[in-house]
């Protein structure tokens, strides 16, 4: 007789790319004959995928390990503040192992010494695709581990090490797979996508009965030729990304850059160690508008970096009105333990003064963000459903990451599923925000 699985409870923290890590460990669970649950309380154990980037993200995995500890006692932890293990272990010297990031087969391990599967031919299937935390229309697709670049306030090349890019055909297959399953959309992430396939020299390998170079390009061609929407996240301005504004021009990819810019003012980006050419910048995002005007481009800033003067923080401030990015994030600086950001020697922004700038710089951009959204009024847009609703759906337009970034709401007469693209009338915008009828 078949006897119940072991349970394991599970908590996901940080970005996309340990959200990745996580559906690959649980999809390896699953794949075993593990269960898995939501509640601490009455599982056999418990794994913790913490982010270590900042002292706040730090602070969240050591409360949620604390939260596991308490209502469950057996806890394995992973991920990226697992690099470091000094600090989980002052806390809680008592969790049953410690991996870093991208360790599943230790993590394995340790979920096997501490709860051997149950073998059931009947519980061991999994779904081709693996087991995702993303609802079933939309995956993340990592295409890479580590970085390259050495960003002064940055950590993540010493969390997860350099640039390793998946083999281009093994990418495929996977977003094949997701597109079968009935995945819509297909976020590309990795820490520098532009950069994929330099650290293998470009290397070729088959698919579907050719070979394909591992360039960005020629990844993004690929992806677009399946049929679902593909974004791309974390992309540098590289010369060689002109070649994909094509692509989204043509309808093959989404018109939609997320670009981690940072900040725009020389002597800034030149403390953070920033890559590529940032003075070139604004005409490079100019010349792309040119080729293809729908194009919307993310990106996320830091205010009060070290050194950072009030003449500094005008230049992005008059540098982001004369961009006109479609949305923006922007964190205080925060100084994180290990970044070489710590050693410049540069004056300290004073707390008030970077929150008083953190405010400006969001009035500042939620003005331009709003003039952006009242332009698209009288429009109609592809919009995906992500919540069906009771009355109104709730969706995203081709300009929209979910989570991140705004949401379009529709008005409909018949029912919406989750997972539709439809055609959206647009009636009205707020700051962040549009909403619209279905037509």
């Amino acid at each position: 007789m078949a006897t119940s699985s072991p349970k394991i409870s599970f908590v996901s923290l940080g970005c996309p790319k340990a959200l990745v890590d996580s559906e690959r460990i649980i999809t390896q669970l699953r794949a075993e004959g593990y269960d898995i649950t939501r509640q601490h309380g009455g599982a056999d154990a418990v794994i913790v995928n913490t982010c270590g980037f900042l002292d706040s993200a730090k602070a969240e995995s050591l409360a949620a390990i604390s939260a596991a500890m308490a209502e469950n006692g057996k806890v394995i932890v992973t991920g990226c503040m697992g690099a470091e293990p000094g600090p989980i272990l002052a806390a809680h010297p008592n969790v049953l192992a410690i991996t870093g990031p991208q360790a599943y087969a230790s993590v394995m391990s340790a979920v096997h010494a501490a709860v051997p599967p149950a073998h059931d031919p009947f519980i061991d299937l999994v779904p081709e695709q693996g087991i995702k935390l993303t609802p079933r229309h939309y995956a993340y697709l990592k295409i890479s581990e580590g970085c390259n670049n050495r960003c002064s306030f940055c950590i993540i090349p010493k969390l997860r090490g350099d640039l390793v890019s998946r083999p281009i055909s093994e990418v495929l297959r996977e977003a094949e797979k997701l597109v079968k399953a009935g995945v819509k959309e297909l976020l590309v992430i990795s820490q520098d996508t532009s950069a994929y396939g330099l650290d293998t020299g470009y290397a070729a390998s088959s698919w579907q009965g050719r070979d394909v170079q591992a360039r960005f390009i020629n990844l993004a061609r690929e992806l677009g030729d399946l049929g679902a929407w593909v974004r791309l996240h974390y992309v540098y301005p590289y010369p060689h990304v002109d070649e994909v504004i094509a692509l989204m021009a043509e309808g093959r990819v989404l018109p939609y850059l997320d670009i981690p810019f940072q900040h725009a003012a020389p002597n800034v980006l030149k403390a953070m160690k920033r890559p590529g050419n940032q003075v070139k910048t604004l005409d490079r995002v100019k010349a792309w508008r040119n080729q293809c005007p729908d194009l919307a481009i993310r990106s996320t800033f830091i205010v009060g970096f070290p050194g950072e003067t009030e003449a500094d923080f005008q230049f992005l401030l008059d540098w982001l009105s004369e961009a006109r990015l479609d949305r923006v994030g922007a964190f205080q600086y925060e100084p994180v333990a290990g970044a070489p950001a710590n050693d410049l020697g540069l004056a300290l922004v004073a707390p008030e003064i970077k929150a008083e700038r953190y405010a400006r710089f969001m009035a500042h951009q939620q003005a331009i963000s709003a003039k952006i959204l009242a332009g698209k009024v009288g429009k109609r847009l592809q919009v995906i459903i992500d919540d069906p609703g009771a009355s109104v759906a709730k969706g995203r337009s081709k300009a929209d990451a979910p989570e991140i970034d705004g949401n379009v709401f529709v008005a409909s007469r018949r029912p919406l599923r989750q997972g539709d693209i439809v055609s959206v009338r647009i009636e009205r915008a707020d700051a962040y925000d549009l909403h619209g009828v279905a037509v």
